[in-house]
């Protein structure tokens, strides 16, 4: 976890060429972002998404940072999600993975981090996908 750099993040937001109408509404609640990687080694850069891009295959704006305290370094910058796909052959469906592209460690469906899981207390699924009925967006789906 860290504290965003609002002044960037908002910068970021405001010059994203497909961006939110209102980029206030998009900074990260209490300011905190949390690494959607999961659990992996000191020397990979941390990744939290800051927004989607416009449509499915833009994109997406990424905070990436690394160190703690006061050696952290942090970049803004856009980066296409992930191409991986899982393949549901019961359901016939597809789901995206939710994580910036060539991510370190898991696929989203099989990261596990304990603080995030923490933070978001329980966690119920409805995994009632009907043939046919997949997420639009890597967001769509949970992490």
């Amino acid at each position: 976890m860290t504290l965003a750099p609002l002044n960037d993040v908002l910068l970021a937001l405001t010059t994203m060429e497909t961006g939110p109408d209102n980029p206030l509404t998009a900074l990260p609640p209490a300011h905190y972002v949390l690494c959607e990687l999961g659990e992996h080694d000191t020397r990979t850069e941390h990744a939290a998404l800051l927004c989607p891009g416009g449509t499915p295959h833009r994109p997406a704006l990424w905070l990436l940072w690394t160190g703690t305290d006061t050696d952290r370094t942090h970049r803004i910058t856009t980066i296409p999600w992930c191409p991986t796909v899982l393949r549901i052959l019961d359901t016939d469906s597809a789901l995206p993975c939710s994580l910036l592209n060539h991510h370190t460690g898991d696929h989203s469906w099989n990261v596990t981090d304990p603080l995030s899981d923490l933070l978001a207390g329980p966690v119920t699924i409805n995994n009632t996908h009907t043939r046919g009925d997949t997420p639009d967006t890597p967001t769509d789906h949970p992490r």
